[in-house]
């Protein structure tokens, strides 16, 4: 029988991304809260999410490890920038973090984001297409689909994977 995984997402990008580094085990989604604003606007809040996920997923099983992916976005002086957010929960308590890459934004996405509020609504108005989120997001319009959403967050959980065997192997 395959360990289990589950994803505090049902979104298909981040599904995918761990699917796509943890192909020897089951993958079940599960939808949890992240208990952080709906657009998290620091890399503190982004990574709290994350954690809040994947503590949720791995407390919703006996016997599973738990993942959560979170995006959002932070300031680095006055330029808002794309970041995001894993974490890893083992069944006895255990937690790894890793970030990825991040982008700065166009400042009308900046100016969007402080009256509309979330990021993947601006994203949809902005290309004038929908659910932006679960399929290229915003790295991949703002990289010509160069790196994807899927692409970012498949490094994350590589990420976490990688510190998760180390911690086991040693």
């Amino acid at each position: 029988m395959k360990k289990q995984i589950i994803i505090g997402s049902e979104n298909p990008t981040k599904i995918a991304a761990v699917k796509n580094i943890y192909h020897d085990f089951e993958v079940s989604p599960l939808k949890v809260p992240s208990n952080v604003s709906e657009q998290p606007f620091s890399d503190e809040e982004t990574r709290l999410g994350a954690i809040n996920r994947a503590k949720a997923c791995s407390a919703s099983s006996a016997d599973g490890l738990g993942i959560g992916l979170e995006g959002g976005v932070m300031y680095v002086g006055d330029t808002l920038f794309l970041c995001n957010w894993g974490a890893l929960s083992t069944e006895d308590g255990k937690l790894y973090t890793a970030s990825g890459a991040r982008i700065a934004l166009p400042k009308e996405i900046e100016t969007g984001l402080q009256t509309a509020g979330e990021l993947s609504a601006m994203m949809d108005a902005y290309t004038k297409k929908e659910n932006v989120r679960n399929h290229e997001g915003a790295i991949g319009v703002f990289t010509n689909n160069l790196v994807t959403r899927e692409e970012m967050f498949t490094h994350v959980v590589q990420l976490l994977r990688g510190q998760y065997d180390f911690a086991n192997a040693n």
